[in-house]
């Protein structure tokens, strides 16, 4: 089961984030910034898959922008790895370019929170 879903960019910002299990506010920071130090932290040499607590995370860098999503211990990795490179493509198909910008026009345009996932 998938348990959040946060695009970050290279700075560390977050730029958008969905989560499914509730979270207080104070600890969601507590967590994306050790999720985004974590994933920010490793080389590209390295697997996109990383153990963190009680769950895992699977990530993947597009340019500048990084896409983490926190999974369970039964969910396949590589699953949500193409799951991830699949929303992408959706995004890069409907903006023709993914970009920290895009994610702003969403944010301001869409209210992404309210659609995706419900």
């Amino acid at each position: 089961m998938i348990k959040f879903f946060l695009m970050v960019n290279k700075q560390g910002q977050t730029r958008l984030s969905r989560y499914y299990e509730h979270v207080e506010i104070n600890k969601r920071t507590v967590l994306e910034a050790e999720v985004i130090k974590n994933c920010l932290s490793r080389s590209k040499d390295e697997c996109s898959f990383v153990e963190y607590k009680d769950f895992k995370l699977v990530y993947r860098q597009y340019a500048a922008l990084f896409i983490v999503v926190g999974i369970d211990q039964t969910e396949n990795e590589m699953a949500v790895y193409e799951l991830i490179h699949n929303f992408v493509e959706v995004l890069d198909k409907y903006f023709s370019r993914v970009v920290s910008e895009t994610l702003n026009l969403l944010q301001n345009s869409f209210s992404l929170s309210k659609l995706w996932w419900k």
